[in-house]
């Protein structure tokens, strides 16, 4: 089925006008714009809709016009009703949603003992009125407090603690055999002189207890010694009341009417169920699956308390959840500075450090290891791949790394910063400044990046003498945005085809024989590839050597490790990082401990490869360096200087079949003429060196630092909406995959075709 999309204008706070016709017209208020497709489910719908304006799911209705009916509102409850919607409004690119707020929910009050006001707040907003069979339930009606002359002044004050959210109306006395997990609790209030150590295990017993007997209740007084209740079902005389102890902590029960005629503990239909109470409940189940769901909640605490929440006290019981197990994110930003500290402590010759703005909320941090610095300059190539991605935390931000390639071509992490703003110039100048800082090679790097976001400027500013490779990926995105809306999907596809035959041909002639494809297909788009610099792109005229790596994406593997760990606190974000590079050192030296062979496995079998290629080829010596190598093409190989008129020598640092043929006919080893940063021993080089882990994870020394640095959460927070699923890298470009026609094989194509037929 075909996505159908619509933009849907959420207006609320206003009201309705009929005019003389009986079309009503929405006046005043404020509107949001989101899009919405027929994949999308109500529930998502209504929690993007509650978080836009603030404002509680649960007490909202969402209507809507039909088209050309201005006099009727449709209601939305349901995926149905919303499908509907999408489809009565297919063929326009807007639709109109009105939000209406029930008045039906008590304030959130603190939990201060009571003033003798005239104000009265109920725990729940659940109705009493036990259900038929067939009846609806009617959740969130708002009650007036019911009288109880024996225990309290009737014009006390009747607060609640703030966790007290409404939950709906759930069991009949049918359901009862669902509720097994609360079967335990039935005994958790025993009656009069029973003890509690605080106010707070009082509420939480009295709670379960509830639960357990299928009954709600209300309170008439509660604050931090004294808590009175009673039975929400209208003239039921079930009540009791718990007070402190004099001169001690202690609650006790002092009053208790256990008799219920409200149908006792099957047939009311109100529970009390916080989102403390979910928090505790799915605690132990998130640690062990840290993405259950919120419907998966709803469900799960349906089966086994036979309690039925909504989406959103599942969500934020999920949240407070998440944080007690992993800690607060605002206080994690409280302990960077001593995390920082005891981070270099541990890895001598480490650089980790965080930045402020000027009212203390954080702004940068940085983080380069010893065992980071030292594998990239002892072992890797003079190559890093800078690229970033999007963080899902609370406070968002943006991730900032630099990678470098291994002997063996695998993914080595070289430095890493986590920055408030978006990705920016000044964050990326920034990096580059710390990463220079650290860094002690003076051999020229190539940098593998995007040409945008200042980069190109801050390279050849802060890395004199180096390259910039632009990233091909990025390359063909900014072609296309430039040129929107001009092409068909498949004139796409063949335009990136020949753009990367263009940037991977190793001489000039064939990289104009490719732009000549391009330029029959679009004139415009081959003059804007002609002005894109292709000396920073195409191999057969870029001066660096990026060891034919095309795109900056090449360190996907540690922005996986950064993406499952994003929405922990920054604090144990990286130290996560940490870890799994430390896991994947340790890993990979002992895996190249069991290598034989003098290259890498990757190195190896490339060699292994242009080695077969050799049985056709002719060899004339030209010079005493010089030789002249004949098959379809005659390229020419300087032994002295590692070079190769075809170049392939040069851009992998292995030698190509031309230069194997002259290296055996003149009686040398070829492993003598492959660059140092292809062999086993660069590897193991690289990952000699270990990362320490921390041995005071909890920072509970950082009280009694020295460091006086004070770090607040950055302003910024997580917006409504479900975030997106593409986590990293730039959009999917079809990439071709070059037939030969000769030989039927795949890589390369048939004017450069070296197979024996």
């Amino acid at each position: 089925m075909a996505t159908m999309k619509i933009i849907a204008i959420c207006q609320s706070g206003g009201k309705f006008v009929a005019g003389k016709d009986g079309c009503l017209s929405y006046k005043g208020g404020d509107a949001h714009a989101i899009d919405i497709d027929n994949q999308m489910k109500f529930d998502e719908f209504m929690m993007e809709v509650a978080e836009m304006f603030n404002i509680r799911a649960d007490s909202m209705s969402i209507k809507y016009f039909l088209p050309g009916n201005k006099k009727t509102l449709i209601t939305i409850s349901n995926d149905k009703d919303l499908q509907r919607m999408i489809k009565f409004h297919g063929n326009s690119s807007t639709v109109d949603i009105y939000i209406l707020i029930e008045e039906v929910f008590a304030p959130e009050v603190s939990n201060m003992p009571a003033s003798r006001s005239s104000r009265t707040t109920l725990s729940e907003t659940a109705a009493p009125t036990p259900l038929n069979a067939c009846q609806t339930p009617v959740a969130d009606a708002v009650l007036d407090v019911v009288r109880d002359t024996n225990q309290i002044d009737t014009n006390m004050d009747i607060d609640v603690p703030q966790e007290v959210s409404p939950c709906l109306p759930l069991l009949s006395s049918n359901d009862e055999k669902y509720a097994k997990g609360a079967q335990q609790w039935q005994n958790t209030i025993t009656g009069v002189g029973q003890r509690f150590s605080s106010v707070h295990e009082f509420r939480e017993s009295l709670r379960k207890y509830a639960i357990a007997h299928q009954f709600a209740f209300k309170y008439k007084k509660n604050d931090s010694h004294r808590v009175t209740v009673k039975c929400k079902a209208e003239g039921c005389p079930w009540r009791i009341h718990a007070s402190r102890l004099s001169t001690t902590q202690l609650i006790c029960i002092k009053k208790m009417n256990s008799t219920h005629t409200c149908d006792g503990a099957f047939a009311t239909t109100g529970h009390q169920a916080t989102r403390s109470w979910v928090a505790s409940i799915i605690k132990e189940k998130l640690k062990d699956f840290p993405d259950y769901k919120p419907k998966d909640i709803v469900n799960d605490i349906k089966q086994e308390y036979g309690i039925q929440l909504n989406y959103f006290q599942a969500w934020r019981g999920k949240e407070i959840a998440k944080e007690q197990l992993q800690g607060s994110y605002k206080e994690a930003y409280s302990q960077l500075p001593f995390f920082c500290e005891k981070l270099m402590e541990a890895n001598p010759g480490s650089l980790a450090m965080c930045t402020t703005k000027e009212d203390s909320s954080f702004d940068r941090l940085f983080v380069s290891l010893h065992a980071f610095l030292h594998g990239f300059q002892q072992g890797c190539r003079p190559l890093i791949f800078l690229d970033s991605i999007p963080l899902r935390s609370k406070y968002q931000g943006t991730l900032l790394a630099a990678t470098a390639a291994d002997a063996d071509d695998g993914v080595f992490p070289v430095a890493f910063a986590i920055v408030d703003d978006a990705e920016s110039d000044d964050s990326w100048h920034w990096f580059l400044l710390q990463l220079k800082s650290v860094l002690s090679t003076s051999c020229p790097i190539t940098f593998v990046a995007d040409r945008e976001k200042g980069l190109k400027t801050s390279i050849a500013e802060i890395f004199e003498g180096s390259f910039h490779a632009y990233c091909l990926r990025y390359l063909t995105e900014q072609l296309f945005r430039d040129l929107k809306g001009q092409f068909s999907h498949e004139v796409k596809r063949l335009m990136i085809e020949d753009l990367y035959a263009a940037a991977y041909a190793t001489k000039p002639e064939g990289f104009q024989n490719s732009m000549e494809s391009i330029k029959k297909i679009s004139e415009e788009a081959y003059n804007w590839i002609i002005q894109s610099e292709p000396q920073n792109w195409a191999n057969s005229f870029f001066q660096g050597t990026r060891y034919n790596h095309m795109t900056s994406n090449f360190g996907e593997l540690f922005y996986g490790w950064a993406a499952e760990a994003d929405e922990l606190p920054i604090t144990q974000m990286v130290d996560v990082i940490r870890g799994k590079i430390m896991e994947l050192i340790v890993a990979r030296k002992a895996v190249s401990d069991q290598w034989e062979t003098r290259l890498s496995p990757s190195m190896e079998e490339k060699l292994k490869k242009e080695s077969q290629k050799t049985h056709s080829l002719s060899v004339l010596q030209s010079t005493c360096s010089t030789y002249e190598v004949c098959s379809d093409t005659t390229e020419v190989v300087d032994i002295d200087r590692w070079e190769c008129s075809c170049k392939a020598w040069q851009l992998t640092g292995v030698p190509c079949c031309h230069a194997i043929a002259v290296i055996g006919g003149i009686g040398r080893s070829v492993y003598d003429y492959c660059s140092r940063y292809c062999t086993t021993e660069s590897y193991r080089l690289t990952y000699s060196e270990i990362v320490h882990p921390i041995s005071d994870v909890d920072f509970s020394a950082s009280k009694d630092s020295q460091l006086v640095v004070t770090v607040t959460p950055p302003p910024t927070k997580r917006p409504p909406g479900r975030p997106a699923t593409k986590r990293f890298g730039p959009q999917e470009v079809v990439k071709r995959h070059l037939h030969c026609s000769r030989c039927k094989g795949l890589g390369h194509n048939k004017s450069t075709c070296k197979e024996l037929l």
